[in-house]
């Protein structure tokens, strides 16, 4: 049995902390504003391979009400969100990522975004895609005011 997950999140740019996508450091002059570490990458494809699996979302399982998800490493939460959807019974088989932003350019970046999902998804880093887009100056996005990610993952019942 196949089944795809569909994850979304969103951040807005705030002054004074580092831009991390999924887990990558990425030069900007504005990092992202959310309780954990704010990595919209690794919280949109949580939400898709939570999804694919029934088992909840980012919320239900790492709830930015508690406080030990304050500054977390959203790569360990997404080791940990595995580690759910396995206990399901499932195999994560892939994942395609979109981020949305005017600035700062990620193309140089996709590589290394796309090697740290596959290690922390525990597959093949070609069966991970990350893709940049802008919103043609339109809306939030467009005036820059943060990043938006969507995320879609396909697992595998073992």
């Amino acid at each position: 049995m196949t089944r795809v997950g569909i994850g979304y999140d969103s951040h807005r740019f705030t002054a004074g902390r580092p831009l991390i996508l999924g887990g990558q450091r990425i030069p900007h002059d504005a990092g992202l504003a959310g309780h954990s570490d704010a990595d919209a990458v690794a919280h949109a494809v949580i939400d898709a391979i939570l999804g694919a699996a029934a088992a909840g979302d980012i919320g239900t399982h790492f709830p930015d009400t508690d406080p030990r998800w304050k500054d977390a490493d959203s790569m360990a939460l997404l080791r940990s969100a595995r580690d759910i959807v396995e206990r399901r019974g499932f195999r994560i088989s892939q994942a395609d990522v979109t981020v949305i932003a005017e600035a700062p350019r990620l193309g140089a970046h996709a590589g290394a975004i796309a090697a740290g999902l596959a290690d922390a998804l525990g597959v093949a880093v070609g069966a991970v895609g990350v893709k940049a887009k802008s919103n043609e100056g339109m809306g939030w996005i467009g005036r820059g005011e943060g990043i938006a990610v969507i995320a879609v993952a396909t697992v595998e019942a073992r």
